[in-house]
């Protein structure tokens, strides 16, 4: 019980403290996210304070933090991309989704089968859980004071798209080596049933129905007045929740289903609903991102990381510079709004493995009970976590110079 009140009072004061800076934050290279698993690690590994092991199954209490934090996450960035946005850039979203991220995890994978004396599905497992753009550290890129008054529109909301449709489409290729595993003759047809169709396609029906249905509902609410302003405040919070349960229940994509919703219930909202939604999404973000951030920094494996010697740090170098960089600059031809190289670079650096590399970890290790894949995952994730965090302001400030 004391560890769980130090938890709950060192997560309340981080919120509160870099709340109450993030103007000042966003103009540094400490971003929040970073500072929040900075934090984890001087209370746990360091000084030893928390144990989250003494909480039970803390891998699968991370694994559920992190879903929620992606939840919450997707469902803000929804709110904060134009209303159209999706549908008017599908081209090229669908050429960074359907082509550059299986060419991510297939060079995060190939990197990985390179460096660690690992087989092939233990490789495609690292290279799945990694491969997608994280939505929560790449909100602290493209958002603040620093991004929007030196960042084009075209790059932060076609980064912010990404980041959180990627997320949900990461579970294919995870499922994929995880299948293998289990059954390898029954794998083909179980993941183009099970995992593509009902996993994928069932998420997003139901995503559009529910945040269909909750808009239609929502303006119903509004012209009858039967809605007050604490519940209007509330409505998209409460979204998010049904939408990551009832997704959970019925075995689909609950993470694809939440953006969805979201994109869902915004083409139904406007003007000043919109803004307060999205206001009120955003200081709900801030609330479950940070102490994510504390918790995955309580856990990290230092002495699993030291076992893996010089690869690890090979295997590191080669992820942040070949994972993502050379994958966009072959593609920026098809993306126009990235076509411009400054922009393409940009996008190309800007890609942060973060939250959702842990929850596909932590999905790895329930199925398969491979250890490994947290290990390197965590690894990535702190790296990205550090680099992507403390080059963001200065290379934002950079372009706002050269180019704005």
């Amino acid at each position: 019980m004391n560890d769980f009140n130090i938890a709950l009072a060192l997560a309340g004061a981080t919120v509160l403290l870099i709340g109450m800076m993030s103007r000042l934050l966003n103009r540094t290279i400490l971003s929040p996210p970073l500072l929040a698993f900075t934090l984890g690690v001087l209370v746990g590994p360091v000084l030893g304070l928390i144990d989250p092991q003494a909480w039970g199954n803390d891998f699968l209490i991370l694994e559920e933090a992190a879903r929620l934090t992606l939840g919450v996450s997707l469902m803000g960035i929804a709110l904060r991309l134009p209303t159209r946005f999706v549908f008017d850039n599908a081209r090229a979203l669908t050429v960074i989704l359907a082509i550059g991220l299986p060419l991510m995890w297939l060079v995060t994978s190939g990197l990985t089968l390179g460096f660690l004396d690992v087989g092939l599905i233990t490789a495609l497992m690292v290279g799945a859980s990694v491969c997608p753009t994280d939505p929560v550290v790449s909100s602290s890129i493209v958002t603040g004071g620093v991004a929007s008054d030196n960042l084009p529109g075209r790059f932060r909301h076609t980064l912010s798209a990404e980041a959180a449709i990627n997320d949900g489409l990461a579970l294919p290729f995870v499922m994929l080596p995880i299948l293998l595993i289990k059954s390898a003759d029954t794998a083909l047809s179980q993941w183009l049933i099970h995992v593509l169709v009902w996993e994928v396609v069932v998420a997003v029906a139901l995503g559009a129905l529910l945040g269909y249905l909750a808009g239609v509902a929502l303006r119903a609410a509004e012209a009858r007045e039967l809605i007050d302003q604490p519940s209007f405040l509330v409505t998209t919070l409460a979204l998010t929740f049904l939408a990551l349960g009832l997704g959970k229940l019925l075995g689909t994509d609950s993470i694809l289903a939440v953006f969805v919703t979201g994109i869902a219930f915004d083409q139904q909202v406007g003007g000043k609903e919109r803004s307060e939604e999205g206001n009120v999404q955003e200081a709900v973000n801030l609330l479950f991102t940070l102490p994510v951030f504390i918790l995955v920094g309580l856990m990290i494996p230092w002495s699993r990381w030291l076992d893996l010697g010089w690869v690890g740090l090979g295997l590191t170098l080669g992820v942040l510079a070949l994972r993502r960089l050379p994958v966009i600059l072959l593609l920026r031809p098809a993306i126009p709004p990235w076509r411009e190289l400054p922009v393409a670079l940009m996008a190309g650096w800007f890609g942060p493995i973060g939250v959702a590399a842990v929850f596909y970890a932590m999905l790895v290790q329930r199925e398969t009970g491979n250890e490994l894949v947290w290990v390197c995952a965590s690894l990535l994730m702190t790296s990205s976590l550090v680099v992507h965090g403390i080059t963001a302001a200065p290379v934002a400030k950079y372009y706002g110079r050269r180019y704005g």
